[in-house]
């Protein structure tokens, strides 16, 4: 299932405010993939992208009933992002989390760029190369489609900082792939 329009999600939704498990299913078909491609491209690790991702859902039946509205994926991107931080902060892994990752980075070898998924480490190596912040940034907005005056509440600062600091991103990113 591709993504759902928010029309075609609003009975879902309802369903999982009332506890409906069926609903609750289907919410998980719509945005798991999605989801779980957020947390690998912020973390570069399955098992931690499971684990957010199954808290997430987790999280989800907990906090459903505070959906009001709105762009109900901005609303699921928000909860995500919360999850990543206080991972974050609670197991105090980041710095642990990122040099485990760049040694595994350095120890693999390059070589002529061929198939779909070497691109893929390519992109991922190079979001790595990325500051926190800007990475983050540029998962947001491609995973949860969040505009850029969603994004910029979000974070709670002025929305051309966020343009500005995305467009910044991009520009590094494509430097970085060429």
């Amino acid at each position: 299932m591709g993504m759902a329009k928010s029309e075609e999600s609003e009975p879902i939704i309802a369903g999982c405010k009332r506890g409906d498990a069926e609903c609750f299913s289907q919410l998980v078909d719509i945005y798991a993939k999605r989801c779980y491609g957020y947390f690998y491209r912020l973390t570069g690790d399955k098992t931690v992208s499971d684990d957010l991702l199954s808290e997430l859902f987790v999280k989800l039946v907990e906090k459903i009933k505070s959906y009001k509205g709105g762009s109900f994926e901005g609303w699921l991107f928000k909860v995500a992002s919360n999850i990543f931080h206080d991972r974050l902060r609670e197991k105090q892994r980041e710095e642990k989390l990122l040099a485990g990752r760049r040694a595994q980075l350095k120890s693999r070898p390059t070589g002529p760029r061929r198939s779909t998924d070497e691109k893929t480490d390519d992109l991922q190596k190079q979001l790595e190369r990325l500051d926190e912040d800007t990475r983050e940034l540029i998962m947001l907005r491609f995973y949860s489609k969040m505009s850029f005056k969603e994004l910029a509440q979000h974070r709670a600062e002025p929305i051309g900082t966020t343009l500005s600091k995305v467009h910044r991103g991009l520009k590094k990113l494509r430097e970085l792939m060429e």
